[in-house]
C-alpha cells in the first residue's frame, strides 16, 4: 500500500511464518515522522503474522484442528481425535499416536519417523508423501486411505487391517504387514523389496503391477487373485510349495529362499 510516498510490500517466506516488510522511498521529501510511522508499521505486521503462525500450532487435539507445518514430535497423543485435521508437513517423529482417530485427517508430507501410531483408525485420510521411517502401523485400522509415494522404509503393520489402501509408488522395503488382513490394496510401482507378508491374507483383487518384489516373503500366501504380476517379479520374489500364483505364473525352481 502506499502512504506518503512510501510503498510496503509484505511477502511470506517458504511458508515458515515470517513476513518480511521492505520499504522503499519513491520521491523525496520525506519526514522523520512518516518514516517511524512506516517501520512501525511493518513491525506490527510482521508481529502479528508470527503470532497468528505461532498460535495455531498450540491449540489443544481436537477435530478439525489446524497443525500445519508444526512440530509435534516426542508428544504423548495417545487417543487423540484428529478427525479431519489438517495435519499436512506435521512433524510427529517419535510421537506416540496410539489409538488416535485419524479419520479424514490430511497427513500429506507429515512426518512420522519412528511414530507410534498402534491401534490408530484412519478413514479416507491422507498419508500421501509422508515420511515414516520404522514407524508403528500395529492393528492400524484403515480404509480409502491413501499411502502413495510414501517413505515407509522398516514401517511394521503387522495385524494391520487395510481394505482400499493405495500404496502406489511408495517406498516400502523391509516393512513388515506380519499377520495383516489386506483387501483390495494397491501396490502399483511400489518397492516391496524384503517386505515380508507372512501370514498376511489378501482378499478382494490386490495390484503389483510393476512392483519391485525383490526377496519379498511371499510363502504360504494365496495370490491367486492378485492383478498385474509378471514371471520376473515372482522369480526374485521368495515363496514356497504352499504360495498360490494367479494363472500363468509358476513357482520358480530356487524356491523357497535360504535366510540367514
Amino acid at each position: 500500500m502506499r502512504h506518503n510516498d512510501f510503498e510496503i510490500e509484505a511477502a511470506s517466506t517458504r511458508g515458515v511464518g515470517m513476513t518480511m516488510a521492505r520499504i522503499s522511498r519513491t520521491r523525496q521529501g520525506l519526514t522523520p515522522m512518516s518514516l517511524t510511522l512506516m517501520l512501525a508499521l511493518g513491525m506490527l505486521a510482521l508481529v502479528s503474522w508470527d503470532f497468528a503462525q505461532a498460535s495455531h500450532c498450540k491449540s489443544w487435539p481436537t477435530p478439525g484442528l489446524n497443525w500445519s507445518g508444526c512440530n509435534k514430535s516426542h508428544l504423548m497423543l495417545g487417543g487423540a481425535d484428529l478427525e479431519g485435521a489438517n495435519l499436512s508437513g506435521t512433524n510427529f517423529s517419535l510421537t506416540d499416536l496410539r489409538d488416535a482417530n485419524l479419520s479424514t485427517a490430511n497427513l500429506e508430507k507429515a512426518k512420522l519417523v519412528r511414530a507410534t501410531l498402534a491401534g490408530a483408525i484412519a478413514k479416507s485420510a491422507n498419508f500421501s508423501r509422508v515420511e515414516g521411517h520404522r514407524a508403528s502401523f500395529v492393528r492400524f485400522s484403515a480404509e480409502r486411505t491413501s499411502f502413495t509415494s510414501a517413505e515407509l522404509q522398516r514401517a511394521d503393520f503387522s495385524l494391520a487391517r487395510l481394505i482400499d489402501v493405495n500404496f502406489e509408488k511408495a517406498e516400502l522395503g523391509r516393512a513388515r504387514f506380519t499377520g495383516a488382513r489386506l483387501e483390495s490394496v494397491r501396490f502399483s510401482l511400489a518397492n516391496l523389496s524384503r517386505v515380508d507378508f507372512t501370514s498376511t491374507s489378501f482378499a478382494g483383487s490386490t495390484a503389483f503391477d510393476r512392483a519391485i518384489l525383490f526377496l519379498t516373503r511371499i510363502e504360504g500366501i494365496d495370490l491367486s487373485r492378485a492383478t498385474g504380476l509378471r514371471q520376473n517379479q515372482i522369480d526374485i520374489a521368495c515363496g514356497d510349495a504352499s504360495t498360490k500364483l494367479p494363472p500363468g505364473l509358476s513357482a520358480p525352481a530356487n524356491w523357497p529362499c535360504m535366510f540367514d
